[in-house]
């Protein structure tokens, strides 16, 4: 092979993969010229590389969103860095998954599966970017709203552009009102929930497990605290209520008015309609990681 034709396969190598020239011509070499078995080299590295990177914590990254037709996915996919978070190949690749999640209804083993524009499925094309990268980088998670006769709504906080940020929220309603009328209130809601982080819609949806374990808490600090035994119970009983209205959705305070409740609000907006929240979801880059 002339050194003009391993130039040109090494070039188109490194356009196809993204990989550095070293490793291409080696590839090349060890595939005596073939493009495709050189790929397959590669990729083959490229497996054992983000293998090895799997150790290492990946909790910055980006949430992405998609809508189409009223219904909206939602992604969180992590790097070890924010400096890759803001790299373009990112970018494109977690807008083009969250493109994807639509299909497969927030499902993460799903979307792995699914084939993205290159004709490669996405766990293919996740080895890939770690390999020309090299960083660690995960798909966390995926969500999914788009319930027939549901109103849904996205929003993102501070967006590095008009689908991505580092934190994302989506809401579904059930309502008889038309959607032109609940744009601004939907957009509240989902900025309340962005804001203040509730675990569950109401009270009876709030896993009971949180509940004892928060009662459990409380109790045991009021004991070491000295308090009188006697009214142990009865704070320990406000302080838990505290907690739930803290931490679910419709008891909280409405952060516009902090003299309102959101259930208030609820019942302001709905006039003589109704309005239900169905369910909302949530993701803040790296949280829990």
């Amino acid at each position: 092979m002339s050194s003009e034709d391993l130039l040109a396969k090494i070039k188109k190598l490194r356009e196809i993969t993204g990989v550095g020239f070293k490793d291409c011509k080696n590839a090349i070499d060890e595939a005596s010229g073939d493009i495709n078995k050189s790929i397959e080299i590669l990729r083959k590295k490229g497996i054992a590389k983000a293998n090895k990177r799997m150790g290492r914590v990946a909790a910055e990254g980006l949430i992405a969103i998609y809508e189409e037709k009223n219904k909206f996915s939602m992604i969180e996919i992590n790097s070890e860095t924010d400096f890759v978070a803001k790299n373009n190949d990112f970018i494109k690749f977690a807008e083009e998954l969250s493109k994807l999640s639509i299909h497969s209804l927030g499902k993460v083993e799903n979307l792995l599966k699914t084939k993205m524009k290159n004709n490669k499925i996405v766990e293919e094309n996740l080895v890939s970017l770690i390999s020309k990268i090299g960083e660690k980088i995960t798909l966390r998670r995926s969500a999914y709203v788009g319930k027939e006769n549901s109103t849904n709504f996205s929003y993102i906080h501070a967006p590095l552009n008009k689908n991505t940020g580092k934190l994302g929220v989506l809401l579904s309603l059930e309502t008889n009102k038309k959607i032109n009328e609940m744009l601004v209130f939907g957009k509240q809601l989902s900025m309340q929930i962005a804001a203040t982080a509730p675990i569950s819609i109401d009270k009876d949806s709030l896993d009971p497990n949180i509940i004892n374990k928060e009662k459990e808490i409380i109790t045991e600090e009021l004991k070491n605290s000295g308090k009188d035994p006697k009214i142990v119970d009865k704070i320990a009983m406000g302080k838990l209520n505290k907690f739930i209205d803290e931490n679910t959705l419709l008891n909280q305070e409405w952060i516009m008015d902090t003299k309102k409740k959101v259930k208030d609000v609820l019942k302001e907006a709905a006039g003589n309609d109704t309005i239900k929240i169905i369910e909302f979801v949530r993701f803040k880059v790296g949280e829990g990681i």
